[in-house]
């Protein structure tokens, strides 16, 4: 795709920016989000938490790695647009079978190259997140305020349920690597293939359903049809305050005291389970460069996010929940916000980062092993019995 087509970036509040053609030719809308990190682009084009989001990325030069066939975290790429500023003329990687360019054209994805991308960045760290349209080839010669009109008519995303636009159809299993320990039930919200991976490294078999499943289908989705010994929430797009489904499952779970790990939106989702609201943040935390701090050892973490909304809650604060006393477990150093919830009476906690690290650095490998440890102590087959009754004998580990 020729590079001198014309395309220009259209924000709801009216501010435009030119540039030209990347990847498909035509026009999509979208919320406007920009990520800092300079590394994995792949992996953020295939997150499915990106659904219905026009990403901008704050790294300069972008693709210059191409695209390979190992690096996708899931079966397409999601993002609605992609805005860069200075895209690689020619793919230099001995995995790169493509240009980042022809893999976005293939997939129909629109995007728009040559914009001062650290201008919009700025506007948008000042006016908040905002809906956006790029506009290439004959989509971009129609009048401005036509254009400016299909931007502010599309879909708002607070209120908006999407994680089953994401979500498998069919449940599948991912085999523990080695001998078997434990297995769990993945409630596939948008979940990222490196997930379930990290969680088969280390001995658990992974069975992923979609996000529709009942729960009786989690509890009886364990091997044979018994109740798994853990359950994960992934991550995934959408407002959390609209998941009404997946935060009943899971107060189902929590009832059952099975334990439970959450991270992303399945941190979003705990939240509500527990009793904490949640809001949009201004312009979320996109990137693999965020410091977050695990306030039980004061550890700094540099961690990888996607995420636009975020739990209501202070740190240090204990409260009293339907299911026990629950605490803010992490924050994040840049702005305060709320980066992972622990349950004190109850075996559950989640964190708002993505610690799988595709792309991103490893500090929170941790996590997995916590989860691990947390099943260690409770087997399934006797918290929950044949009619789903939690059994109330204590476990030792």
């Amino acid at each position: 795709m020729s590079a001198r087509v014309p395309a220009v970036l259209v924000l709801e509040d009216g501010r435009t920016f030119p540039g030209q053609a990347y990847g498909h030719v035509g026009q999509t809308v979208g919320e406007a989000v920009f990520s800092t990190g300079m590394t994995g682009y792949q992996e953020t084009l295939t997150d499915p938490s990106y659904h219905r989001q026009v990403v901008v990325m704050t790294a300069p030069h972008v693709g210059n790695t191409g695209w390979n066939d190992e690096d996708d975290e899931s079966g397409r790429i999601w993002v609605a647009g992609y805005v860069v500023r200075d895209p690689a003329r020619i793919p230099s990687n001995w995995r790169s079978r493509r240009s980042l360019a022809d893999e976005l054209d293939a997939q129909g994805v629109v995007g728009i190259s040559g914009v001062d991308t650290r201008a919009l960045t700025r506007h948008l760290r000042e006016r908040g997140a905002m809906k956006v349209g790029v506009f290439s080839g004959e989509a971009a010669a129609r009048p401005a305020e036509e254009l400016l009109a299909v931007v502010r008519d599309a879909p708002d995303m607070v209120g908006t349920d999407l994680a089953s636009l994401v979500s498998t159809e069919e449940r599948y299993v991912v085999p523990a690597v080695g001998e078997r320990r434990f297995s769990v039930t993945a409630v596939d919200l948008g979940i990222k293939s490196m997930t379930p991976q990290r969680l088969a490294e280390r001995g658990i078999e992974v069975t992923v359903v979609p996000s529709t499943s009942t729960l009786e289908e989690v509890l009886t989705s364990g091997p044979d049809g018994a109740a798994p010994d853990g359950v994960f929430f992934s991550n995934g797009p959408g407002d959390p305050a609209a998941a009404t489904h997946e935060i009943e499952v899971l107060q189902g779970v929590l009832e059952r005291k099975i334990p439970f790990f959450g991270i992303c939106y399945g941190n979003q989702l705990l939240g509500r389970a527990l009793g904490y609201g949640t809001y949009k943040l201004k312009y979320g935390h996109r990137g693999i460069n965020q410091p977050v701090m695990d306030l039980a050892t004061r550890k700094v973490e540099v961690t990888a996010h996607n995420h636009g909304f975020a739990v209501d809650g202070a740190a240090g604060e204990v409260r009293d929940t339907p299911y026990g006393r629950a605490e803010v477990s992490h924050v994040g150093l840049n702005d305060g916000v709320v980066e992972g919830l622990r349950c004190l009476d109850t075996p559950a906690f989640s964190v708002q980062y993505h610690p799988e690290a595709a792309a991103g650095p490893h500090d929170a490998s941790y996590l997995f092993d916590r989860f691990l440890d947390l099943m260690g102590g409770t087997p399934a087959a006797q918290l929950v019995d044949d009619q789903g009754e939690t059994d109330t004998t204590e476990k030792d580990a």
